[in-house]
Order: structure tokens, then C-alpha cells, then sequence
């Protein structure tokens, strides 16, 4: 259950920090303290009972007062069975240790699910003889102080887990009409139902118009551009916000070889997200929107030296150095963006303000929710692995329907509970439970099988079927069959922690080719005899669709008539194709001084295209598109990197030889030597330039991803193994494949960072500046 709910449990300095800091709330907004009469203090979180214990023995609340306030106006929630028992009995033992005395038991405490009490129905009401009455008894409380640590769980990580995480329809449904509501991004979207994110909206609500909530929890809130809702909604509900930002997204240093500085995590190793403390402040005076105040507890300190900071702050009264943030028009906090940005030409989607955009469309890649089954670097491998899965699939389909044939509707078994979880036989999604639930058997189809770009110049084969796939979005249109030629540009996902990135392919991409990347094409097929778009429910990747559909399709170029007529313009005097428009886009996202300009802008929003100055500046970043464009495709096929010296110790070596299990970098002292690469046990690569690690992708230099790519590596879970080795030799039939590919990508990355740093200054048309 605490991996279901995402509970940890948190270090004193922290829970100190936040009953101080609403103390000092109080006093200064309300002229009371947390030892007052009348101000019912709750946490919905309890734990093992920190908060309330520390509060307890603070000082915060005198002996005479805690009498009173252990009896009537302190009041916690705890749904995890052994941590209630536990949280019960620490908090009467610190009780009588204050105030001795004969043993009071504390009746302020419920085993509930501070959401689900709020529900219909409370499930955990009837456990406890005096549950229900506690119950009843706080929810009539006006209760004026929220503190804890709220879960944070998103939901479970896959369809093969039991411990579903629970709907609640009330308190969504408050999420829905605020968060969402209020947010420009896509409805629904998952990560607004956080279980902090619900623990921020029941405690607006729960608090009313006036008191104190004391938080420590994740920190995406304040900066994610998902988030856009929840800042716009607690701006309006509050009306002041503290937010100490504690860092410590482990993902982001990992990401970044620890350039970001995030430093670790207050948690330790119990949590990889980055965490906020935050004291969010209802005042009855309150007009207009909310005060915020920030601050970064600041770069690459460890864990003792943060909890050290927190603690000599004391409260919020204690942090001399606060930031007042104003939102923009946008909804961001921090980092915000460049508003030039907007008057540029759109990539695609064109919003209502724009008049014209670069690209037909776009799409994501390949989503297969379960990749260890549907990717693998053997197509002998993966034809085994899928024929199994689909064969057990089978099964199951047969065994649910013979389980049903005798029943009604209304008594079929639970989907959930009746199939087989084992997570080496299959790995469950929603479309394969709706399969079993609806009788459909499926075929295994080799036919499906076609080969992918994985990650950044790592390429795998893979099953590409609607039926198993989580979805292949509009990728009918990139590749409408196995045999198709295309190009694309692929920019990273807003909001992609790894920062802004572009690559260039002509082979199917995967979700994650960059991080959640978005894919524009140099051109699109469609239905001749139709103009509507074809979506993955029309075509089976890998099938010629004019003999599946039997009205044929067209290719179209993928970049707008209006979008090239925006160049033209700019330049009347050249002759510019939608190929020198396509190549132009891709120079120019690597363009160092477009990318620093408007970083905050690609953190939050897919790239604009402003018009250069010049026409030969224009031409020059095309070039270099077209040059990038070159070596980034045909990455398996440049020169070797010949100022590298393969050391073999004088011994001549076998096919065998080339075997690669883990590539590691050599040690000098307690750091990495990036100029020698130990390839294997028999194969030392010497002499790798330190400039090849300047060109990075997606997160990290495209050395980096030919190293941790070129492995063999068991998935935990299902036991499947993928042995980098098996694509080298029965797609390439070369088992040096990948020593070799790790001398080209160092030509590769020389390269390109020589075209890079030859692009000319940005300077941007006067009437784009306008």
C-alpha cells in the first residue's frame, strides 16, 4: 500500500520548518497560535504521527494548552493499518511525557482515506466500533490548520499490478473544474491527479476561506508546464504562497550528469522527485490574486546540508531572502518565457492567433507501453517473444469466455481479478483486457515487424500492431507501410526534463526516441480519394495499405503552401523550395544562439521558426541543416574516428571477440577518463577526443547512448533479453557493429559540433521582432 500511494516518511527539520512556519501564519494573519482555542489542527497524512508528535514537543503549544488541544482540536488520519497503531501510540506517549498523568488515549486520530471519507462512502467507516463517530465528528470541524506530507502517486506503473490506484469521483471531479479547467494543455491530463495534487485541492476546499496549509511534497507544481491549471487555480484561491524549493530531482541530475544541480534529495534514497515545501495561507482580507513568495535552497548541496539550511531557518520568518513571483499571462512562475517568441511562424497545429505554420501536422512515435515485448535488437527473438505473449493472450481469451458462457452479464467475473498477471508470460494493457473481455483472439503477423529508431542512433526491430500497442498514433502517415522512405525532424516533448533536443531520421521512431518527441514530416501520405487524416484505427503498420484499405493513397509534401509563401516573402529575391524550408527548420533548432534564447520558451511550448535577417544567413542554416541532415542519418555509414587507437594487447582477434556485454569508461582517481573506453575485456578504445562530448542529446552526448544502448540487458520483470550483440550480427552481420558504431558517432559528434559552432548569429527580421 505504500508503494501504491507513494508514502515516505519525512525528516524532522522539515515537519519543524512547517509547525513553525503556520504558527508564525497565524500569529501574523489571524492574531492566534497553534496553542489557541478553536483552531482545529488536522493531519490528513499521518504516518507514523511526526507532524503531530514534533508539534507536541516543540513548544509551539504550552502545557496547559496541550490539555485542552490533545482532547478536542488535534486530529489525524492514517489509512495504513500498522503506521495508525503505531501513530497512535507515539502520540500518547509524547503526551504523557508532557503532561503526565493518568493514560488519556488520543481520540482525535481515524483510520480513513482522508479522500474516501469525503466520497459517498467511506470504506474503511465500519473497521473500527468508534470509527464512525470520529468521522462524523471532524468532518463538522472547522478545521483551520492542514499539515503533512501528502502521498504522491500518480498511478500504478503497469496494467500487470493489482494495487489499482483509486478513483475518487468528488474530489476529481473538483480537480476537473478547477485544475483542468484552467490548464492549456490537453484534457484529462494524468498528472493533475497526483495524489499531492488531490491532497492541495481536498485542503483548499477543507480549509474554506480562512487558515494555513503546511505542505512538504513534490515540487512539479511550481514549475512543470503541465501544471499551468494548478498554479492559475491556487493564485485565485489563496492569498499568499511560500514555496521553498528544496530540489532533489534525482531524474534531472541523472539526466544531466549532475549539471543541474538538483544535489540530493531530502527524502534520500526513498524518493527520486524533487521536493517543495510549501505553506499556502487563507486570509478573510484577501483581494485579488495571490502573493508568492519563492525561494531555492540553491546548487548540488547533499542531503545534510539542506535538512542543516531548513532547520537554521527555523519558519519562513527565517528565510531572508524570499523572491515575489508574478505569474504571466502564460501561468508560469518561473522561467518565463521570451513573448517575442509568439509572433513567429508555428511548427504546426496552428493556434487561433496564427496565420500560418511550417508542417501539415505531426505526431508522436510508436507507444507501446511494454517495450521489453514489442522491441528487441533480434527479429528471431522478438518473433518468439510476441508469439508467446499473443498465444498466451489466446489462452486467456478462451478461459474467460468458458468462465462466462453460462453467466450473465451482470455476473462476469472482474477482468482484473480473474486474468493471469505473470509477468513473464504477457505484459497487460487496456486494449488486451478489453480483447479478453469481448472474446477476440488475435494472430501473430511477422508481417507486423519492421525496424525502429529506439533511442538516439540506436535502432531496434519492432512489432508494430494496433491490437497490442498502446497507440501508434498518426504514424500511418510517416511509414503506411514496412517499405516506405520518409524523413522527419523530431523535436523533444514540451516539458521533457532532458531539455530541448532535435534529430533527424528516416526509420519508424519510438515515444521515446527523444523524449516524448514530437515527429514533422518532409512528407505525408493520405487517402486519395479523401481528405480526411487517417489515424491508427484506419491501417496496421506494415501492411500496404492500398491492398488493406482498397482506395489507395497519395504522397504530399508534409510542409504548407502558406509556410513556404512566409519565406518567400521574407526573401523575394531567392528561389526557395520546401526541401531548402525543411532543412533550414532542422539548422536552425541547433542553432546555440536560438536555443539559449529561448530556452524557456522550448521548456514550455513546441519550437516557432522566426524569418533570419538575411537571405545568406537564410541559406547558410540551411546548408548546415542539410549538412547536419547528412551525418545524423547516415550515422551507421560515415568514417570511423581514425585518431582512435583500439587496443587489443597485441592479440589478433576472433568474431567472438567483439562481443560486448557493458562498455565502461576507464577511472582516473575517482572520475571517469572519457578519452578511454574499456569496449570488453579484450578491447580498450584510447584516445576518444573530450569535443566529441559537446554534441548531446536528448539529455546526454550521443557517445553516452551508444555506450548504454550497446549492452545486453534483462528485463526484470518479464526475464526478456536484449542483446545489443544480435543486432549487430543477424541485421548487420558484423559483430564489431558496435565498436565500430562508437568510432563513427565520435565522427558524427566532431562534426556536427563544427557545423554548430560555423552557424552565423541569429539575427531575426525586423517585422518578425514587431
Amino acid at each position: 500500500m505504500t508503494d501504491r500511494l507513494g508514502i515516505v516518511y519525512t525528516p524532522v527539520q522539515v515537519v519543524d520548518f512547517i509547525n513553525r512556519s503556520v504558527n508564525h501564519i497565524l500569529a501574523r494573519e489571524f492574531g492566534e497560535t497553534l496553542g489557541s482555542k478553536n483552531v482545529h489542527i488536522l493531519d490528513p497524512f499521518t504516518g507514523t504521527g511526526t507532524f503531530i508528535t514534533r508539534l507536541m514537543q516543540s513548544g509551539l503549544i504550552s502545557p496547559e494548552q496541550l490539555k485542552h488541544k490533545y482532547r478536542h482540536e488535534i486530529h489525524a488520519n492514517e489509512i495504513v493499518l500498522l503506521a495508525y497503531y503505531i501513530a497512535a501510540i507515539n502520540i500518547e506517549a509524547t503526551y504523557h511525557d508532557i503532561v503526565g498523568g493518568d493514560y488519556t488515549p488520543f481520540e482525535g486520530i481515524l483510520l480513513t482515506d482522508t479522500f474516501q471519507m469525503y466520497e459517498k462512502d467511506d470504506l474503511v467507516d465500519a473497521l473500527l466500533v468508534d470509527n464512525s463517530a470520529r468521522r462524523k465528528r471532524q468532518k463538522a470541524l472547522d478545521i483551520r490548520v492542514i499539515v503533512g506530507n501528502p502521498p504522491y502517486s500518480v498511478g500504478q506503473s503497469s496494467e500487470n499490478e493489482i494495487n489499482k490506484n483509486i478513483d475518487y469521483d468528488a474530489l476529481d471531479g473538483r480537480i476537473r473544474d478547477t485544475y483542468v479547467k484552467l490548464s492549456s494543455q490537453p484534457i484529462g491530463k494524468k498528472s493533475t491527479y497526483d495524489s499531492y495534487l488531490r491532497a492541495i485541492r481536498w485542503a483548499s476546499d477543507r480549509i474554506g476561506n480562512a487558515g494555513v496549509i503546511g505542505y512538504v511534497s513534490g515540487s512539479s507544481f511550481v514549475e512543470k508546464f503541465a501544471m499551468d491549471g494548478v498554479r492559475r487555480s491556487i493564485v485565485n484561491e489563496f492569498s499568499s504562497i511560500y514555496v521553498l524549493n528544496s530540489r532533489g530531482d534525482i531524474r534531472k541530475n541523472i539526466l544531466s550528469k549532475g549539471a543541474a544541480g538538483e544535489g540530493q534529495n531530502i527524502f534520500g534514497s526513498d524518493s527520486m522527485t524533487g521536493i517543495a515545501i510549501t505553506i499556502f495561507i487563507k486570509s478573510p482580507r484577501k483581494t485579488g490574486e495571490a502573493n508568492i513568495f519563492y525561494h531555492d535552497i540553491g546548487n548540488s548541496l547533499t542531503r545534510d546540508e539542506k535538512l542543516g539550511l531548513i532547520s537554521g531557518f527555523g519558519s519562513i520568518n527565517g528565510v531572508a531572502e524570499w523572491s515575489e513571483v508574478t505569474p504571466d499571462e502564460h501561468g508560469d512562475w518561473l522561467r518565463q518565457r521570451d513573448v517575442s517568441f509568439s509572433q513567429f511562424i508555428a511548427l504546426s497545429d496552428k493556434l487561433e492567433s496564427d496565420n500560418v505554420k511550417v508542417f501539415e501536422g505531426q505526431s508522436f512515435g510508436a507507444n507501446s507501453a511494454r517495450d521489453a515485448w514489442y522491441y528487441n535488437p533480434s527479429r528471431n527473438q522478438l518473433v518468439q517473444n510476441m508469439s508467446d505473449m499473443i498465444s498466451f493472450y489466446n489462452n486467456e481469451v478462451e478461459r474467460y469466455t468458458k468462465a462466462n458462457s453460462s453467466l450473465k452479464k451482470y455476473a462476469r467475473p472482474d477482468i482484473d481479478k480473474f486474468i493471469n498477471v505473470d509477468a513473464t508470460k504477457i505484459s497487460w494493457g487496456v486494449n488486451l483486457k478489453n480483447g479478453v473481455e469481448k472474446g477476440r483472439p488475435r494472430n501473430f503477423d511477422p508481417e507486423r515487424i519492421v525496424v525502429s529508431i529506439y533511442r538516439p542512433f540506436t535502432k531496434r526491430w519492432f512489432y508494430a500492431d494496433k491490437n497490442f500497442n498502446h497507440s501508434l498514433y498518426k504514424l500511418s502517415r510517416l511509414f503506411p507501410t514496412a517499405q516506405t522512405e520518409n524523413k522527419f525532424i523530431c523535436v523533444s516533448g514540451v516539458g521533457a526534463r532532458s531539455g530541448f533536443s532535435v534529430l533527424i531520421s528516416n526509420t519508424l521512431p519510438n515515444y521515446d526516441t527523444l523524449e516524448k518527441g514530437v515527429f514533422f514530416l518532409l512528407s505525408i501520405w493520405s487517402e486519395s480519394l479523401s481528405s480526411r487524416d487517417m489515424d491508427e484505427s484506419d491501417v496496421q503498420m506494415g501492411l500496404d495499405i492500398s491492398n488493406a484499405s482498397g482506395v489507395g493513397i497519395e504522397m504530399r509534401d508534409g510542409l504548407t503552401e502558406e509556410g513556404l509563401v512566409h519565406f518567400q516573402q521574407a526573401y523575394p529575391n531567392e528561389s526557395i523550395t520546401k526541401e531548402d524550408l525543411f532543412y533550414y527548420v532542422y539548422g536552425l533548432l541547433h542553432s546555440p544562439d536560438y536555443r539559449e534564447r529561448y530556452a524557456d520558451n522550448l521548456s514550455k511550448e513546441l519550437p516557432r521558426i522566426p524569418s533570419v535577417k538575411t537571405a545568406a544567413d537564410f541559406r547558410a542554416y540551411s546548408q548546415a541543416g542539410r549538412d547536419l541532415a547528412e551525418l545524423h542519418l547516415n550515422y551507421e555509414s560515415v568514417p570511423m574516428y581514425a585518431g582512435a587507437k583500439i587496443d587489443t594487447g597485441g592479440k589478433t582477434l576472433a568474431d567472438t571477440d567483439y562481443r560486448v556485454e557493458k562498455m565502461k569508461f576507464s577511472k582516473k582517481g575517482k572520475d571517469k577518463d572519457l578519452t578511454t573506453l574499456i569496449y570488453n575485456g579484450r578491447i580498450t578504445v584510447t584516445g576518444i577526443p573530450l569535443e566529441a562530448y559537446e554534441y548531446v542529446v536528448s539529455g546526454k552526448p550521443a557517445l553516452d547512448w551508444v555506450v548504454e544502448r550497446q549492452c545486453v540487458k534483462t528485463d526484470k520483470d518479464s526475464g526478456i533479453v536484449n542483446d545489443s550483440n544480435d543486432w549487430a550480427v543477424e541485421t548487420m552481420h558484423n559483430p564489431k557493429y558496435p565498436l565500430e558504431l562508437f568510432l563513427r558517432v565520435i565522427t558524427v559528434s566532431l562534426e556536427t559540433m563544427k557545423i554548430v559552432k560555423g552557424m552565423p548569429k541569429l539575427d531575426i527580421l525586423e517585422a518578425e521582432k514587431a
